[in-house]
């Protein structure tokens, strides 16, 4: 289990990297998660720390770790945490080119979700039911210093000026909304409750 580093976050410094990023997003039409995008981010300690200000209870992100194994089961590319509010943002990388967030299909106006979106949107689903099945264990307290922590997960993807107009739109919308679940059996057991009650 690899442990999380400490870090003195300075913003002027994750101003400056952040505009290395701005750099590298125009110097590639497509950019490989493996090979351009976590090495990028591991060379900057205090971008990929800022990552970590998604999370609004994230007031000082003063601890970060790559590849951070999630209870043996799975691995999270960037794990940003406040040790002081036991916030964290869990982080998923994935590649930068045109095809990452949607995929034309022969005979559909409307393309489909990418197997890269819906493959790191999973993870980060699998991550969240990892911590949630731990949380108040001894291993947990371990690794997180407190038996509950409070985080968000973040897939970062693609590139918006790739996406057309109503692209964009189904991308905002599915940032916006939840979406429910439910297997025959518990449509069942939902309805026989819901018209007993």
């Amino acid at each position: 289990m690899k442990n999380f580093s400490r870090i003195d976050f300075d913003s002027v410094i994750g101003r400056e990297q952040l505009a290395e990023l701005q750099q590298l997003l125009q110097s590639s039409q497509s950019l490989s998660e493996r090979n351009d995008i976590l090495p990028f981010f591991r060379e900057r300690l205090h971008l990929s720390a800022s990552v970590g200000l998604y999370h609004p209870d994230i007031i000082l992100p003063d601890m970060l770790t790559f590849e951070y194994d999630i209870f043996g089961d799975f691995a999270s590319d960037l794990v940003v945490g406040d040790s002081v509010n036991h916030s964290y943002c869990f982080v998923e990388f994935e590649d930068a080119s045109p095809n990452s967030i949607f995929v034309s299909k022969a005979g559909r106006s409307t393309p489909d979700w990418s197997p890269r979106f819906e493959h790191g949107y999973s993870q980060i689903v699998d991550w969240f039911w990892k911590l949630s099945d731990l949380e108040r264990t001894e291993d947990f307290q371990n690794r997180f210093n407190s038996r509950s922590i409070d985080y968000i997960g973040l897939l970062i993807i693609g590139r918006r000026e790739n996406l057309a107009l109503r692209e964009q739109t189904r991308l905002d919308w599915r940032q916006k909304k939840r979406l429910s679940i439910l297997n025959r059996s518990s449509v069942l057991l939902l309805m026989s409750y819901t018209m007993t009650c």
